[in-house]
């Protein structure tokens, strides 16, 4: 375990003059694109790093290893700052910057402290450097994690996007299905179709398969599992869509549909979905 005492006695012993250092370092430094955020905001940031460096240092538990419960403080308050930072327009590079550029004027304090020799002196710059490094390089974990975050968000909304369920008259439902089907967003239309069954009370879902490219084992298990849900609320279901090259496709695979009403176009099921509510359709030869 590093003897981390010589740095916390600079830390506390200094901390004022190490942050207007640190603020002017950051300023001077181009790459770190401090133009871009308020003043206030790098003091406010460069305070609340040293507050809880300090407190992360002054634990009994103290060591270099940042993944420690010790210093899961400054991990939470380095979140926050990658947040704000991104805000701003600053990448991982900048924020990762924001903590090295803290390396120089840590050094120069060091240098000036009273009876300061070298072998003590290179000891606490290179405590100094792993920390920062270590600190540094958990900004880029953090940004990865949020970016993962985002996409996992978007794709999320993009399926809930993708499944809409469209009210056709009076009982009548429809779920028209573009792309690939999969067991995430098979849950999504199981989820959106049964919600819409019980807020319209509909007796007939027509799900339009036309828009999805291919038709395999396993896209018809999950297709088979939404009728299924759905007559479990008392709806009947018509699968719409079949085009010739999936049928052919479905038959050499072995793939059926059991049970289920298929029909060949959406309109075909509109006007099936029609007969089972009780409404015929009737052509007006006058116009």
């Amino acid at each position: 375990m590093p003897n981390n005492k010589a740095l916390i006695n600079l830390l506390k012993n200094h901390e004022e003059e190490l942050l207007s250092l640190w603020i002017t370092e950051q300023k001077n430094n181009s790459m770190l694109k401090t133009e871009l955020m308020p003043e206030a905001d790098i003091r406010q940031q460069s305070a609340e790093f040293l507050s809880e460096l300090i407190k992360a240092l002054a634990s009994a538990q103290f060591s270099t290893d940042i993944k420690l419960s010790s210093w899961d403080t400054l991990r939470n308050n380095l979140e926050k700052t990658v947040k704000a930072r991104t805000r701003f327009g600053l990448s991982h590079v900048e924020t990762s910057l924001f903590i090295l550029s803290l390396k120089n004027p840590l050094a120069q304090l060091a240098a000036k402290e009273p009876g300061m020799t070298t072998e003590p002196l290179l000891a606490l710059i290179q405590e100094i450097n792993i920390i920062l490094d270590n600190l540094a390089l958990s900004i880029v974990e953090i940004y990865i994690k949020n970016r993962e975050e985002i996409i996992k968000r978007q794709q999320e909304e993009m399926m809930e996007l993708s499944t809409p369920v469209v009210k056709l008259w009076d009982k009548v439902l429809t779920l028209p299905l573009i792309g690939t089907l999969d067991s995430a967003r098979t849950q999504v239309v199981m989820e959106s179709l049964l919600q819409a069954i019980v807020e319209t009370q509909s007796t007939v879902a027509i799900i339009d398969i036309t828009g999805v490219p291919t038709v395999d084992t396993l896209v018809a298990q999950h297709l088979m599992k939404t009728v299924a849900a759905a007559r479990l609320m008392g709806a009947d279901c018509i699968i719409s869509g079949i085009r010739p090259q999936i049928a052919q496709s479905m038959v050499h695979l072995g793939v059926s549909f059991n049970d289920i009403i298929t029909k060949a176009t959406l309109a075909d099921a509109i006007r099936y979905a029609f007969s089972l509510i009780g409404i015929r359709m009737v052509r007006d030869d006058k116009k």
